[in-house]
């Protein structure tokens, strides 16, 4: 299946959804999208041969030219709206490097490497690493502590909101309130399904602290910290979240998400934002979607 028909159908999604109330199309016009730079990775190499998250079945074959259209509509898109979009080199033997997220987390220039939990992706760190180097950020910091980059780091405007329990040590919490000089929330997860804090929340509007999220992938505790955090957040029903919808990425006015979250167009268009469904069915076989193909720099 090519580009072409890849925005067709994602074109189709949106055409077909109702018309919204003068009240949603009026606040739509408040919301701003603000130009972004992206880290992406083509998924010249990806596979499923090992699993590490309950999405990875290796007896699921890859269909690897459709990994690759489907991956290229999102770089397109990405360019369309008016972001940047640079690229990192796959490597053959590291098939996971699609899911660019997971190599750093990116905040005022300042880069905090990975750690990855499971060796079969240790080296993506380093390739990070050196890609980072050599386009000229400072500082870029190795880290301790095992953390994932941004599959468990979320950017609001008042916090960075760090999630636990699967992947990320929460040692790392700290090292990363030290690097940035940010308060460093932590998130608790207890579903295996929701592995990263990236499948269980999304940042809508990281000027307006704005975020969506799923509560039943977090403890209880932590989910009382949201609930008095963002007391306005979009509550994401099962369906949407099993479909990865919360794996998105928004600009401030556009959000990117996974086609088969439906129940989530609506109440996105209701605040205002523009919601732009995605097919990555192939990618989903590895455990991620839309946002965990996309890595932000933040300058």
């Amino acid at each position: 299946m090519g580009c072409t028909r890849l925005r067709a159908r994602a074109a189709q999604v949106t055409r077909e959804e109702p018309s919204l109330p003068r009240d949603a199309r009026d606040l739509r016009t408040q919301r701003t999208a603000r130009p972004r730079r992206y880290l992406m990775c083509p998924p010249a190499h990806f596979k499923v041969t090992y699993s590490i998250n309950p999405w990875m079945d290796p007896e699921k074959p890859v269909d690897l030219p459709l990994a690759l259209a489907q991956w290229e509509d999102l770089r397109d898109r990405y360019r369309s709206l008016g972001h940047t979009v640079e690229l990192l080199d796959p490597r053959p033997d590291l098939p996971d490097m699609v899911f660019a997220a997971n190599g750093a987390t990116v905040i005022d220039s300042r880069v905090l490497g990975a750690r990855f939990a499971y060796p079969e992706r240790a080296a993506e760190a380093e390739v990070h690493l050196d890609w980072f180097r050599a386009h000229g950020f400072t500082p870029v910091h190795e880290p301790a502590h095992i953390n994932e980059g941004e599959g468990d780091f979320a950017v609001t405007a008042s916090y960075l909101l760090a999630g636990r329990g699967f992947r990320s040590s929460p040692l790392s919490h700290d090292e990363a309130q030290e690097f940035f000089g940010r308060p460093v929330i932590g998130l608790d997860l207890v579903d295996p399904r929701y592995y990263h804090l990236d499948t269980a929340l999304c940042v809508l509007d990281d000027d307006a602290d704005d975020v969506m999220y799923y509560p039943p992938a977090f403890s209880p505790g932590s989910r009382a910290v949201l609930s008095r955090l963002f007391p306005d957040a979009l509550i994401a029903e099962e369906p949407d979240a099993a479909a990865l919808g919360l794996n998105a990425v928004s600009d401030g006015r556009h959000v990117l998400l996974p086609q088969g979250a439906v129940g989530l167009f609506d109440p996105l268009r209701a605040r205002g934002y523009e919601p732009i469904g995605m097919d990555l069915g192939e990618l989903l076989k590895g455990g991620g979607s839309v946002k965990c193909c996309t890595q932000e720099l933040r300058s």
